[in-house]
Formats: C-alpha cells, structure tokens, sequence
C-alpha cells in the first residue's frame, strides 16, 4: 500500500507583527502603516496612557470613529485616497491592541487580504525613547474638542494658556447666528473690524489697534478661534456669511500679523463641538476692552503681502510660489467664484493649491468630520506640485479667506517663511494691463 505524501501542515498567515519587526521595516514602501487613533492623538496632542504624543513615523491617519460616521461608498473612497486599500501590505495600530480590529475587518471585507495588527500599539512604542515619532509642529494651536471642554471648566490641560484667553465665535457680519447659540464663554467676533469691506484687504495698524482693544485682546492675550460650517452658495446676500472655520483662520492670520502671539483654532469648529455631544449657551457676552494692546501694530508685517511682494514671488519660481487656493473652474477662467468680482482667470504664472467646491467650502483640506485632514496629506500634496517649505510661499485667492486657511496649516506645520497675499484675485484682476492674467487650462498641471 503506498504511503500518502507527507506535506508540512498549513499555518495561518501572521496576524500581528513585533515591535522589532515593525522597527526594522519603517521606511518600506510595500508597507502602508495605520494609526486608527483620533487625530489629536496622530498631530501630536499625549494621550493620557501614552509617554509621548504624536504618530509613528510614515503612518497615515484613518480614526476608527469614521467607520460609524460614514456611509460606505465615501469610506472606500478614503480607504482608497489615503492608499490603504489595495495596499501590498498594512499594518494597523491603535492605542492598545483592540482598537485597530475592527479596521482589520472591514478591510478584510473589502478585499484588503495581508492586514496585520501592531498589538502594543502607541503606548508601547512612545514608551520607548529611542524610537522616531513624528508630529505636527505646531499641534497645540489646533485644539479639540475635549481640551476646550477642559479649560472652560477651569482646568488645566497639556499646553494651557500662560495668562488670561478669550474664546471667540466668528463670522462675516452675522451677530444672529452667535445671538442663536454659542460655545460656552464665547464672544462674537465679526470679521468686518478686522478687514476693510471696500477691498476686503486688512484694515490699517490704527483700525486694527482700536478694533483689538475693543474686543479685549493684547498682545499676549491666547485668542481661541472657531466658526460655524453649514451649506451657502455665491448667489446668497451675504455670500460666505457661514463659512466660519474659513473666517476663524482669516481672523487667525490678521491677529498674527498684528502681533498676538497665542492664537488657536477649535479644529472643526462650531460642527465638531456640537457632534461630540458638548453643551451651548444662548448669553449674550460683551467683551471687556483693554487699556493697550501692548505692541507696535504690525508685529509681524511679514505675514501679509501686497501686489510687489506677489510679483517679486513670480519672478523668482526656483525659491518662491504664489499659490491659488481656488476651485479648478476658477483657476481656468470658468467662472470668477464671487458675484462681487467680474473677471474670470488666474494669475499668471501661479502655482494651483486647490480649495473645495466653492469660494466658501475647503473640502480638499478637510477631512469628513470638518476637521483639518491630516498633515502629510496635505504636504504630500504641495510637494507634488511644487509647493514645498524651503520656499517663500504665498497663498492667494479672492479676497484672502480660503488663502488663511491655508497659511493657518502651513503655520501649524512650522513652515518658515508663509504668506497671503491680501488683494488677491479681486485685486490683481482690475488691472490685466499690468498684471499678467491667464485663462485656459494649464499645459502641465
């Protein structure tokens, strides 16, 4: 009788990987590493289990909140976005070894067939000093949710104000939406004391000064900034009047220039409070002035740029881009985006940073949740087109709100030497005689 062949029995495949492993394969490009945590904790923000904050080196941020909160069509299309889904090989990781399982599955059911999980997850790798982690620079200017909860209730949270802090709900001239409901201990803030409504540009050091001393603010006051997001369109009375998270960063970018040194965003502003189950007030608040806003107003001229500086930048493309954070159809000339500004192009020569769907809405910067998407996506983006921090980089668009937004998230990523330039398209296109304009699509995008 003969005798069956002896074969070696068959092992599951490996379903989790070491610490050693996950160590000596970092920088491997077959290998796409997750981290499933919230984006805090991903930016930099230390969790409470964990000796140091910020993300393992490479990893692309997916929280595993999303998998409840979005439908599945938009979910694949973000697993497929961040290169996740269809990737060689992924590793999943989370605060501890549960977290990340339930990724794992829905992987699994898409499809995704070598997905391992780093059991120890954050905790034991930020344990571990001689490890790399990366951060957002300046992760503490973004705030969340659950730090402002802190503070309001008289805490004192990782990165706290040195001195006294002032919260403020903004908006483009709409007190009813603040009169409506508010964040706890918030102000009202309109951003027509910070701009000038002939040109939109920022209004002069002396406009500036009384405006701040009004609102309460100085030089080392910490300034909390968020805005309320819900659906606008161009055509609208006051177009813009709730594209609040882009008035919050416009207001972010005027008061750096002016010279307040500690000035946060809620990340995802009024939306994102209200999402995490927190609490609002309907009291009508007045801020108390101050005597002196301590410092000569612009501290930081550099911020802000004018028609010159713009031309200076196009001149020298090797070390410097104007960048358009506008819509592709602005961007060609299709449309102006404003029903205030007639003309429709482009600046000639500028660099296109994309925006969202509109002159109100910054999707391509945000993730689903309203929040700002992550980092490296962002980076990874601007390098591609040839945006990159070792350049003077300005951003433009209208009138100078979407260009905040932007500047804000470069600032947060330490970028040295940012700008907006403040007349934007609605300046640069009144005069096509000496300001070079261009219409079409591009021969290399």
């Amino acid at each position: 009788m003969p005798v069956p062949e002896q074969r070696p029995p068959q092992t599951a495949p490996e379903s989790t990987i070491s610490l050693a492993e996950l160590r000596e394969r970092l920088g491997d490009p077959n290998l796409t590493i997750v981290d499933v945590r919230a984006l805090p904790a991903y930016n930099g923000w230390l969790p409470s289990d964990a000796a140091r904050g910020g993300h393992i080196p490479g990893a692309v941020a997916f929280p595993i909140a999303w998998l409840d909160s979005v439908d599945k069509p938009e979910l694949e299309r973000l697993l497929q976005s961040t290169g996740i889904l269809h990737a060689r090989e992924v590793v999943v990781y989370g605060g501890g070894p549960h977290d990340p399982v339930a990724l794992k599955t829905r992987l699994a059911e898409l499809g995704q067939k070598a997905v391992r999980v780093y059991p120890g997850g954050w905790s034991e790798w930020a344990a571990d000093e001689t490890l790399p982690v990366n951060r957002l620079t300046n992760y503490d200017k973004l705030v969340h949710a659950d730090w402002l909860r802190q503070l309001l209730n008289g805490d004192r949270p990782e990165a706290a104000p040195a001195g006294p802090f002032k919260l403020f709900h903004v908006n483009f001239g709409v007190p009813e939406e603040y009169e409506e409901n508010h964040i706890p201990g918030a102000l009202y803030l309109d951003t027509n004391r910070l701009e000038n409504p002939t040109d939109w540009n920022r209004r002069t050091p002396q406009e500036l000064e009384t405006a701040l001393r009004a609102l309460g603010i100085a030089r080392d006051t910490t300034v909390i900034l968020y805005g309320r997001d819900t659906e606008g369109h161009a055509n609208e009375k006051w177009p813009g009047r709730r594209a609040g998270q882009i008035a919050a960063c416009r207001a972010a970018l005027i008061l750096r220039y002016a010279g307040v040194d500690d000035i946060r965003l809620l990340d995802g502003g009024y939306d994102h409070w209200v999402q995490a189950g927190n609490p609002l007030e309907t009291v009508m608040r007045e801020p108390v002035p101050v005597a002196s806003f301590g410092a000569q107003i612009p501290l930081r001229p550099e911020v802000i740029i004018d028609i010159d500086d713009a031309k200076q930048i196009l001149a020298d493309q090797a070390h410097a881009a104007l960048v358009s954070v506008r819509t592709w159809r602005e961007h060609i000339g299709a449309v102006s985006g404003y029903n205030y500004i007639g003309p429709a192009g482009r600046i000639a020569g500028d660099v296109w940073g994309n925006c969202g769907s509109d002159a109100y809405h910054m999707q391509h910067y945000r993730n689903v949740d309203n929040t700002m998407r992550a980092y490296p996506e962002i980076a990874a983006n601007w390098e591609a087109a040839g945006i990159t921090a070792d350049k003077w980089v300005a951003y433009y668009c209208g009138t100078g709100w979407r260009a905040g937004e932007t500047w804000f998230y470069a600032y947060l990523m330490g970028w040295p030497r940012i700008a907006v330039y403040d007349g934007g398209w609605f300046e640069w296109s009144k005069d096509p005689v000496s300001n070079p304009i261009e219409v079409g699509e591009p021969i290399a995008v």
